[in-house]
């Protein structure tokens, strides 16, 4: 899906390296099953014609979280689009998840960035929860917020690399403000759900996250004002 991945295991053994082909080769076949770049991927025949009988049950059980996303977030989770489908936000956020428990079956300190959402737990190279930078939307080189997880998900929606490409599925319209919405949760998979909905309701969604157990969220609009959730605070830096 033309993502970026990054894995770092801190654990002493001799089976990192393994650990991390495996993770790799679990995105490689994620990226064929799911992008809608590839014509041979199960998402492209499914948007071509293929029944939901033929489906993968990875496929289904994917749909089903996606709907039910859709019901939690009021409908502004959708994965419909000019009559196809593309589940990409919520896979990111799943896969990223599923890999993260590929590898803590083994280990206690890693560290996994796909596509710019993170998945962390335990410790970082110098003994101290990971510490993650949130970019100023307006110039990536530079980190507005740092926060501090040892363990769970760091997800963030926003326009400012890829421009307006999250809908309103209200309106239909793109979504131009606010342009950065981070949230952090229990896993990756909770937060990058919960940030693309939110996005999607514009400067309204930072209510959702606030309103979410177990989430917390850090918003920048286009005036680069923050609002943040109550309790962010206890991640800052």
């Amino acid at each position: 899906m033309g993502m970026p991945v990054t894995v770092e295991i801190i654990d002493d053994s001799n089976q990192v390296e393994l650990y991390i082909d495996k993770v790799f080769d679990y995105f490689v076949s994620v990226d064929d099953q799911f992008s809608t770049y590839k014509v041979s991927s199960e998402i492209s025949r499914i948007n071509a014609g293929l029944e939901e009988e033929h489906w993968s049950q990875t496929m289904k059980h994917v749909m089903s979280l996606c709907r039910q996303t859709a019901r939690l977030t009021g409908g502004y989770f959708d994965i419909s689009r000019n009559g196809k489908i593309d589940p990409s936000g919520l896979v990111k956020g799943w896969s990223i998840d599923e890999a993260s428990k590929l590898i803590s079956a083994k280990f206690s300190n890693y560290y996994i960035e796909a596509g710019g959402d993170i998945a962390v737990s335990g410790f970082s190279g110098d003994h101290q929860p990971w510490r993650i930078g949130i970019r100023n939307p307006k110039n990536i080189n530079e980190i507005v917020k740092t926060v501090s997880v040892k363990k769970g998900g760091v997800a963030t929606s926003g326009n400012y690399i890829r421009g307006n490409h999250i809908y309103n599925p209200k309106t239909g319209r793109e979504v131009d403000n606010p342009i950065s919405l981070t949230v952090i949760g229990p896993s990756i998979y909770e937060a990058d759900r919960y940030a693309t909905a939110a996005y999607a309701m514009g400067v309204a969604g930072i209510n959702l996250i606030e309103k979410t157990d177990g989430l917390e969220g850090y918003m920048i609009d286009r005036e680069m004002l923050a609002t943040k959730t109550t309790n962010f605070e206890s991640y800052e830096v």
